[in-house]
């Protein structure tokens, strides 16, 4: 079951005794609507300080309380001018990251405060978040339910573990990530091995499991195109194997998300991973429902990072896709990649019988000498953003796409590879700006307009934010 975001809420007062004696009130009572209203709200989950601040100690000691049990960032509550000094010493101390929050009442100058506060945290070098105005207006209190879904995205990613299956695949630079950038930046654990374990554990899969796979499989796929050489019921078979392996080397060996070379070796030698990349990112296999597991293709690590990110923001599956044509006369980018993407985007349910009816399994193309399947799909038409991590010089930045995925001819699909999943997007400036700007030859979306969310999480985890499009 996915948790709510938990925020932890901290009062701040004056450091005079006398002072703080005769405002105690005052800043308690915005404590207590803050909690209030995100009670009612229920999008988030808050854990309230034991006091309210009014000494360094008392900074020092309900910042390390709030993060020992476990908030995924922190709001700072200004009902009155509170010294500066205790806002840093709690930043210092506390989790990040950190939202100001200020009711701007004319009688009391919780606002000061805010600004007094912002600024000693910039003087540290401490970014935050700041939100003013009334608590009960619906428009105030979302920019800190925002801020607590996208703290939980960065406190989420903080120690989780990356199973990178083979290394670089077909020579690109973009897909390769040094560990060490990862774990300073991301708090996120590379792990190698090697793409061959996914063959050895395939051997031991029970037979049962399998033909089990293989019944729901043709019960429920639209079309599987056997052809007698390169998708045959036994290729298809080994591509169950290898899913199976797959699902087992990451229970096993706790993986968050992976990525999986696949190219030569696999596709050449064995079979193409294209069942695996679908199904390990779908909510649902012929287990039953699950949670999704990202699955990047070509071992593409900010690919999969990407994904990782969009996962933990919106709980839904994500796409993986190459960056294939342009169609000037309908002006429509066209998107399609060789392994494969979750099924879910068929409808953009979790209705697997819907989405596999739609779905048809095309014999791999020639030079994946290895056999087995691609997954063909249609993505079906909504808003979406679309996102990818990329770097400049070492540094990294996500060049982020608000978009509108069309439906079009299947037809339209044979002008490039029919065999292979299709995302056709109207983008919201001309293409040339695409073609002149983007830096890799994948790409990443999930439906919804998630832009505003996904810059407020690169500020969090120091990432720069590139709007194609916009000067």
């Amino acid at each position: 079951m996915v948790r709510k975001p938990i925020l932890g809420l901290i009062g701040f007062s004056d450091g005079d005794p006398e002072v703080h004696e005769q405002l105690k009130d005052i800043v308690q009572a915005q404590v207590d609507v803050i909690e209030e209203e995100l009670k009612k709200d229920g999008t988030v989950d808050v854990i309230v300080a034991d006091r309210l601040v009014d000494t360094a100690e008392a900074a020092k000691e309900e910042a390390e309380k709030l993060k020992a049990k476990g908030v995924d960032g922190t709001i700072f509550s200004y009902g009155v001018f509170a010294f500066p000094n205790f806002s840093a010493i709690a930043a210092k101390n506390g989790k990040g990251p950190f939202l100001l929050a200020a009711n701007l009442n004319p009688d009391w100058p919780g606002m000061v405060a805010m600004l007094a506060a912002g600024g000693a945290l910039h003087h540290l070098g401490i970014e935050h978040f700041r939100a003013a105005g009334d608590f009960r207006d619906p428009a105030v209190l979302g920019k800190i339910t925002e801020f607590g879904k996208c703290a939980k995205v960065v406190s989420s990613l903080n120690g989780q573990k990356y199973g990178l299956l083979g290394g670089r695949s077909l020579g690109m630079y973009s897909s390769t990530v040094s560990m060490q950038d990862w774990e300073r930046q991301f708090g996120v654990d590379v792990d190698h091995m090697d793409q061959s374990e996914i063959v050895r554990k395939a051997a031991e899969v029970d037979d049962e499991q399998v033909e089990k796979a293989f019944r729901w499989l043709s019960e429920n796929v639209g079309a599987i195109e056997y052809d007698g050489d390169r998708l045959t019921e036994e290729k298809l078979k080994e591509q169950i194997r290898h899913y199976e392996a797959t699902k087992a080397i990451v229970k096993e060996n706790g993986y968050d998300f992976i990525g999986v070379k696949c190219h030569y070796e696999m596709s050449r030698h064995y079979c193409t991973e294209c069942l695996s990349a679908a199904f390990m990112n779908d909510p649902y296999d012929w287990d039953g429902p699950k949670e999704p597991c990202v699955c990047a293709c070509e071992a593409d690590s900010d690919a999969a990072l990407t994904m990782q990110i969009l996962k933990l923001l919106t709980n839904d599956p994500v796409i993986f896709m190459d960056i294939r044509h342009y169609d000037a006369e309908n002006d429509v980018m066209i998107f399609c990649n060789c392994g494969s993407q979750s099924t879910y985007y068929v409808t953009g349910t979790d209705d697997y019988k819907a989405n596999l009816a739609k779905t048809t399994l095309y014999p791999c193309l020639e030079i994946y000498a290895g056999g087995g399947c691609h997954v063909n799909l249609q993505t079906k038409p909504g808003t979406a953003t679309i996102a990818r991590l990329n770097r400049y010089e070492g540094k990294y930045r996500m060049t982020i796409i608000p978009t509108e995925f069309v439906e079009m001819p299947k037809e339209k699909e044979a002008e490039t590879t029919k065999e292979w999943p299709h995302v056709f997007a109207k983008l919201p400036f001309d293409h040339e700006i695409f073609l002149d700007k983007f830096d890799a030859n994948h790409c990443h979306a999930v439906y919804g307009n998630h832009v505003e969310e996904l810059k407020m999480i690169c500020k969090m985890l120091n990432i720069d934010v590139e709007m194609l499009g916009e000067e």
